[in-house]
């Protein structure tokens, strides 16, 4: 167990912005708000897998909706906190433990926030490895375990408390709600003894997050932090471009658009694209995939290397696009029908990014 710090935020902050692959929220509003309830209500412990108990309960804060908005819609402290104490009130017991559901710039930070205001540790872990737009796009899910309440609050007080009849139907519901809400709300959908946690959900996500963060901060101890952020996470270098159109639109509580690019340095003259749903969902040579959902595309900025979220995609930005493979447990049958390009309305099969890049062992 360690307490976490405003550097470990700070660099959380930038590691999962990474991981989320896109999308996961605006890493600036997340820091903003966990260094704000850290110094409001004190510090927040980070605890390991190995340190959770079986009957300890463990219950994920996560913001829902579309990214754009979290640039204008900032949570209060009750929107934060309201669904976990729905989910006691409902289960009767106490929240032991917060885990953050998915790896990305705000919702890896959300979490932590509520967890300073409640006074209860984190878990190094979540239920995703990276972020995804939909709930039931879980590795809770995978498991077979389903939400039985789920708890969707606002800023200004408004909570909640559904009983969908599984995953899926917890997204239909929440995202309904959120919409209702004004496009961003804060969200509870599992409450499950450590028993259960264990086996089910990516270990370390913080810690990892956390160690992308120092190296992006520390590149000056790198020849090339390209090369050193690739070799980390097994990754590969798609093309260098310059973004010269952006369409995006916000509909159904999502951010879709694409992001048409051309190619700079060695990939000079060819075109390519990012197509996305608040998460990057497939990256384009002309109409060629080069990688796709469930591995992870995440554009960086040529000049300073840090992670460029879709909804902070522009014309002009010159970024570096590279891929990721995913956690294994998407990799499997049921991880690629929930997550896969073709969940998406793409007419491909799910092909790893390491073959792809015909690169795989």
């Amino acid at each position: 167990m360690k307490e976490l710090t405003t550097e470990d935020i700070d660099n959380i902050s930038i590691g999962a912005s990474v991981l989320g692959s896109g999308g996961g929220g605006d890493p600036k509003v997340g820091r903003l708000v966990a260094k704000h309830m850290i110094e409001k209500y004190g510090p927040v412990s980070l605890i390991s897998i190995d340190e959770l108990k079986d009957d300890q309960y463990v219950v994920p804060i996560s913001g829902m909706g579309a990214p754009t908005v979290s640039l204008e819609k900032l949570p209060s402290e009750i929107e934060l906190t309201n669904p976990l104490q729905t989910l006691e009130k409902a289960f009767g017991k106490k929240a032991d433990v917060v885990i953050p559901i998915e790896i990305g710039g705000l919702n890896s930070l959300y979490p932590i926030a509520g967890a300073a205001k409640l006074g209860l540790p984190i878990l190094d872990a979540d239920a995703i490895g990276r972020a995804f737009p939909e709930a039931q796009m879980e590795t809770f899910h995978l498991h077979g375990l389903e939400p039985k309440k789920v708890a969707v609050a606002d800023e200004k007080g408004n909570t909640a408390l559904l009983t969908p009849i599984d995953a899926y139907w917890s997204e239909y519901m929440s995202r309904a709600l959120t919409v209702q809400m004004g496009g961003l709300a804060s969200v509870s959908d599992y409450f499950l003894p450590g028993k259960d946690v264990k086996g089910a959900v990516v270990n370390g996500s913080l810690t990892l997050a956390k160690e992308i963060g120092e190296l992006l901060s520390h590149q000056e101890d790198y020849d090339d932090v390209f090369d050193a952020l690739l070799d980390k996470l097994n990754g590969f270098e798609l093309y260098d471009g310059k973004v010269v159109g952006v369409t995006r639109e916000t509909k159904r509580g999502f951010n879709f658009g694409k992001a048409e690019i051309e190619g700079l340095n060695k990939y000079a003259g060819q075109k390519f694209s990012i197509e996305f749903q608040n998460e990057n969902l497939v990256a384009k040579q002309g109409n060629e995939i080069m990688a796709s959902v469930p591995d992870l595309i995440i554009a960086l900025d040529i000049e300073s290397g840090f992670p460029v979220t879709s909804e902070r995609l522009q014309y002009g930005s010159r970024v570096k696009v590279v891929s990721f493979p995913c956690d294994p447990q998407w990799r499997t049958q049921i991880g690629i029908k929930t997550a896969g390009p073709r969940y998406f309305g793409y007419d491909v099969d799910y092909v790893p990014v390491e073959k792809l890049q015909g690169k795989e062992d």
